[in-house]
């Protein structure tokens, strides 16, 4: 590809518009809004070209606004209004069918798509076939995202074929609930488009902790070196407790947020909880505000998060008790 020919990013919104949206209606308009001057923010400075595509589903799909520089965008506050049933599957099928016709002959295009759902299907002409037929099918440049409601829109998505990694949960209930999901966007399309500037074209784990998210250009560019005198590594052979093990093998007394440990299952984690990245053959710790940003963590929400199979980087997270319970065969991270 000729140096002038920049990267190229597809970004599509696809939101509910049902009757149940209602409540969230005046916020989403006001941080979706947001996104978009964030999104024309970023572009600028990672010099990316991003187009923005912007979907409403309720009985029916509507575009509202199709593949247009985000430099140009308008407000969609004259556009998004909540009525009617939720076409969910019908939605994602008409997005992703649409930006399929953009043409794609020069410059490196990448297309990343997400949708905002606060319930499950109940008004579309298509089925599930259809739409694992249209998820399954994706070249390697194509992203999509899904937030949902609970774990039941969790469970629906992965039958099409969507991996864990690309659906988060957003909390319904509350004006903050709207709030944390489109944070939650932003985060995964900031971690994206810094990707994109690494070779990075498309992702099956949007909400990631994987080597697309989480590598030595992400790393550098956004983390901080910890200076070795600050920090040690400890090797757990057994399951223990995180008191008693700085107490019994390290010989320490433990404070409470002193200690990091190795993220190896899935689990929720609180926004207090502080990140840190380590380099599994150096031992380099690497930390800072944007640690969470990298894994797709936001500022003000609980995530449930995935570890994924990352081969150079190792994910460590701040315990805030004292009876947090470290597993075998995994690394405590202990700061002065």
């Amino acid at each position: 590809m000729h140096k002038a020919q920049r990267l190229i990013n597809h970004v599509a919104l696809v939101l509910d518009g049902s009757s149940s949206m209602r409540s969230h209606q005046t916020k989403l308009i006001d941080v979706a809004d947001e996104q978009i001057r964030h999104l024309a923010l970023r572009s600028e400075e990672l010099s990316q070209e991003t187009r923005v595509s912007v979907y409403l589903f309720a009985d029916r799909v509507q575009c509202l606004i199709f593949d247009m520089d985000v430099m140009r965008l308008p407000s969609i506050s004259d556009l998004y209004r909540a009525d009617g049933m939720t076409a969910l599957i019908d939605s994602v099928i008409k997005s992703q069918k649409d930006l399929a016709t953009t043409s794609q002959i020069y410059g490196d295009h990448a297309f990343l798509t997400f949708v905002l759902t606060d319930g499950m299907e109940n008004a579309s002409v298509n089925g599930l076939r259809e739409l694992s037929s249209v998820v399954s099918g994706q070249e390697p440049n194509w992203t999509l995202g899904f937030l949902v409601p609970d774990n039941s829109g969790v469970a629906y998505m992965t039958r099409i074929g969507v991996d864990r990694g690309s659906v988060a949960i957003w909390d319904t209930s509350s004006a903050k609930g709207i709030v944390d999901a489109v944070s939650t966007i932003k985060t995964a399309t900031d971690n994206f488009m810094t990707a994109r500037a690494s070779g990075v074209r498309g992702t099956r784990n949007v909400f990631s902790t994987g080597a697309d998210a989480v590598n030595a250009k992400t790393v550098k560019q956004n983390l901080s070196a910890l200076s070795s005198s600050s920090y040690k590594l400890y090797h757990v052979d057994q399951k223990s407790r995180i008191d008693e093990f700085v107490e019994d093998v390290v010989g320490k007394n433990y404070y409470a947020g002193k200690g990091y440990y190795q993220l190896t299952k899935t689990e929720n984690i609180q926004p207090q909880k502080q990140i840190i990245v380590v380099d599994k053959y150096t031992g380099q710790a690497y930390g800072g505000t944007q640690a969470r940003h990298l894994i797709g963590l936001p500022d003000n929400m609980t995530v449930r998060v995935k570890p994924n199979e990352n081969p150079k980087y190792d994910i460590f997270v701040q315990s805030t008790s004292f009876n947090r319970n470290l597993m075998p065969n995994t690394n405590l991270l202990l700061v002065n």
